[in-house]
């Protein structure tokens, strides 16, 4: 554990030093939980951005995307319930003076459970080979049962206390496992309470009659209601999807491990529109559809899972979570949940009028059911940054810090170098480079060894380098030389654009899905 932690640092002091990601206001000693995307961060997340959108628009002929507003009438916010019930349960070390979300602790002491399970499971299975049994293992191993016992007495307790929102439970839960706090060590911690998470503002030309708005928590709203716009002006018919990727602002107590949990955050949502008693064949298709796009990328599959909820929200009928293994255990990148008609049926309630949706095949009015995916793009870039993060030991004791970001996604695509600034090589580079700019983000450097330009580039992520060279004047080729690989190999520069254009094509990324 201490390993990872000790990388995950190393990993947001290289998103610093190469422009991905800095502290926001730094020069104000900063703010807390609030970032700052780089050259080279803006880059990749918008190229991050741009998979979602095509993977919901371009592979779905019954999805379109709409760009809300941030701010919306406050009573948006009243019959989405965010006024009223929108907290989260904290609790305070009183030695540490610092906050966390009971709900987290408690889920935090399960999981390691779980991993204690997965570990005696690993032992067995190196034990016995092939003919190891989990499930039979899990079963009659005494200690895997104790384990599962322990761990299901607790969870019990804690479903329990949730589905009540009984506050005093859920500390007592606290004291009874003995969790402690992560940075004092004590377990000296203070009653649990409700804290909402909105910010709000006030709008309007003096101060007393100015309308006192919210900055969204959340993006869906916005596509709720736009539901009937959408569907009027573009002739949809259920089923359908709404997709958005925009801002959303929470008022994080516990606002920590850098990107994952900020105050300003961005989404990128979908909001699918069904008939009433269909929306469970939908959840499953999106749920499915959704862990299909992320193990494209080739992150690793053994990093994803699916964790159903325990508590779901009161307007749910099902709900789940695709979380990632990151450097400080599985986090959620991605939720699936079925809405049913809570939203829309609200809406239509606070607004006064009628936004039903007349289906033509049944000859009927309804309000849809809805099911919505929702992904965290500061914690999708989170996730893609860790993995492709790695000090590699080379032959002959050198080492390297490299990105093994997913071509498609890296920032820049192609760096051009000429091995010297003399001799008409730089003229050719910036020949080749002006040609390959128009399909490909592209990169000149021209300063330093090639060995030390090399390594700029495996740091940022950069797939390919290009050298331009002497014999490049004679023969019209060049030295290509792999990121991942570091072999080189001599081209023909009329084969560039095809060379790379087969590794970084966004299209053959969505074929794969």
């Amino acid at each position: 554990m201490a390993s990872q932690e000790e990388t995950f640092k190393k990993l947001v002091a290289h998103c610093k030093e190469y422009g991905f990601v800095f502290p926001s206001s730094e020069i104000y000693d900063g703010l807390a939980a609030v970032y700052d995307y780089g050259q080279n961060g803006v880059e990749l997340k918008n190229n991050i951005k741009r998979y979602w959108w095509d993977g919901m628009t371009l592979l779905h002929e019954n999805v379109v995307g709409i760009d809300a507003a941030i701010f919306m009438h406050p009573t948006t916010w009243k019959a989405s319930g965010h006024v009223d019930a929108f907290n989260d349960p904290l609790i305070d070390n009183k030695d540490s003076k610092k906050r966390y979300r009971a709900d987290v602790l408690i889920e935090d002491y399960l999981a390691k459970f779980d991993e204690k399970i997965d570990k005696e499971c690993e032992k067995a299975a190196k034990r016995f080979g092939e003919s190891f049994d989990r499930e039979m293992f899990v079963k009659t191993n005494a200690r895997v049962v104790e384990y599962a016992q322990k761990r299901d007495a607790v969870h019990t307790r804690f479903v329990n206390a949730l589905e009540a929102n009984d506050l005093a439970e859920l500390r007592q839960i606290i004291i009874d496992c003995e969790i402690v706090c992560p940075i004092s060590g004590t377990r000296n911690w203070t009653e649990v309470r409700q804290f909402n998470l909105m910010f709000s503002t006030d709008m309007g030309s003096t101060a007393d009659g100015a309308t006192k708005i919210y900055l969204r928590p959340e993006t869906a709203q916005g596509i709720f209601v736009n539901y009937l716009n959408v569907q009027k002006t573009g002739r949809m018919k259920i089923p359908f999807g709404i997709c958005q990727i925009g801002k959303a602002f929470r008022n994080e107590i516990v606002a920590r491990q850098f990107i994952f949990h900020m105050r300003e955050f961005e989404q990128m949502e979908m909001q699918f529109f069904c008939r009433p008693g269909e929306e469970m064949k939908w959840f499953e298709y999106w749920k499915e559809f959704r862990l299909k796009w992320h193990k494209a990328l080739g992150l690793g599959d053994e990093k994803y899972r699916f964790h159903d909820h325990d508590k779901l929200a009161h307007y749910a009928n099902a709900a789940t979570d695709i979380e990632f293994l990151m450097p400080f255990g599985f986090k959620e990148v991605e939720g699936i949940h079925s809405r049913t008609d809570f939203d829309l049926s609200q809406h239509e309630k606070y607004c006064g009028k009628n936004i039903k949706y007349f289906d033509p095949e049944l000859n009927e009015s309804y309000t849809p059911y809805v099911v919505e995916t929702s992904i965290g793009v500061d914690r999708m870039f989170l996730s893609v940054l860790c993995s492709a993060y790695e000090e590699e030991k080379l032959e002959g004791g050198d080492s390297r810090v490299v990105l093994h970001l997913p071509a498609v996604l890296a920032p820049t695509k192609v760096c051009i170098m000429p091995l010297v600034k003399k001799d008409g090589l730089p003229e050719k580079a910036r020949e080749i480079m002006n040609e390959l700019k128009f399909d490909f983000k592209c990169a000149y450097d021209e300063k330093d060894s090639i060995g030390k330009r090399y390594r700029r580039q495996d740091a940022v992520g950069t797939p390919f380098c290009v050298t331009v060279d002497h014999d490049t004047l004679n023969d019209n080729c060049v030295t290509i030389r792999h990121r991942d690989t570091m072999a080189q190999e001599r081209v023909s520069i009329d084969s560039l654009a095809g060379i790379l254009r087969d590794a970084v094509d966004m299209k053959k990324l969505l074929r794969s899905i």
